[in-house]
């Protein structure tokens, strides 16, 4: 028997050392496949964090109110506090009492016209309508722009002669739908120092004259904070255009005062990374285990 061991025991080195390698190989495997199932989401949120900051140009802020300097970890960081346009409350084409405040959570699209304009406010209006019939509803996939995400708001320049009951027979010859787009009038000196004070555009009270009333063309978007975004041409299809892609990417973007919603879903995924975790000690210490047991 002893000459029995002392034949084989080149066999059973060479048997465990093949053990041993596999054993290891498959060991090194499992650590790297834990490594990759704990740095895979963190690597993946740095890389689309790092590439989507520059991938999208976003609309710009217009009218810093003040800038404010303050030191983090030492630093000095400039924040800039951007002008929210002020509230203003006026009454639609439904006669309902709304403002900016009514209007929760969406990017506003504002614009000045009145309805006996005979120049350019019919064209405006259909350039509206066109963004208007570009939404969809939650059930119309076909559509490009949900309307969850965006308010068009039409402000009347002549607020003495459009009445809501004016404003309705305009809004339905023009195909308006009035839970998407109000038409509106109210006090003329508030409308009129809203869109010169806050809006920064120009409007001329034509005293009751058709012709003599004057105002831009400009389409204006506000996002979810009142923050002047940008200035379209209400009569340019290419600037239409632009401004439906920059409602998509204000709708996107993201509020700083809110946790990142890949960072929610992160931390609602936890549980999953702790049974993986525990799963792969697990078997790394059955394996140790197995290893010392066939040593013995």
């Amino acid at each position: 028997m002893d000459g029995f061991f002392l034949t084989n025991q080149p066999y059973c080195n060479l048997q465990y050392n093949t053990f041993m390698i596999q054993n290891n190989f498959v060991r090194s495997k499992v650590l790297l496949a834990f490594g990759i199932v704990l740095l895979l989401p963190v690597l993946s949120y740095l890389l689309v964090k790092g590439y989507s900051d520059d991938a999208v140009q976003m609309p710009p802020r217009y009218y810093a109110d003040t800038i404010v300097n303050k030191i983090v970890d030492g630093k000095n960081i400039a924040d800039t506090l951007w002008h929210q346009v002020k509230d203003i409350s006026l009454t639609n084409q439904l006669g309902d009492v709304i403002s900016l405040s009514s209007i929760s959570n969406k990017v506003v699209v504002v614009n000045f016209f009145f309805t006996r304009c005979p120049s350019i406010c019919p064209g405006m209006t259909k350039s509206m309508k066109r963004m208007q019939d570009m939404m969809k509803s939650p059930n119309d996939r076909i559509k490009e722009i949900d309307t969850s995400l965006v308010h068009f708001l039409s402000i009347s320049i002549d607020p003495d002669r459009d009445s809501p009951t004016v404003l309705k027979q305009y809004a339905d010859k023009y195909g308006v739908d009035h839970t998407r787009w109000w038409m509106v009038t109210g006090n003329k000196q508030m409308i009129y120092d809203f869109g010169i004070q806050e809006l920064k555009l120009g409007i001329i009270d034509g005293n009751g004259k058709d012709t003599l009333f004057d105002h831009s063309p400009k389409f204006v978007l506000l996002d979810k904070d009142r923050v002047v975004r940008g200035y379209y041409n209400g009569l340019d299809s290419a600037q239409i255009l632009k401004l439906t892609q920059d409602i998509v990417f204000l709708s996107l973007e993201r509020d700083k005062k809110k946790p990142s919603v890949i960072i929610r879903q992160l931390k609602n995924l936890w549980p999953l990374f702790v049974v993986i975790i525990i799963a792969v000690l697990f078997f790394v210490i059955t394996s140790i285990r197995a290893n010392n047991k066939y040593k013995v």
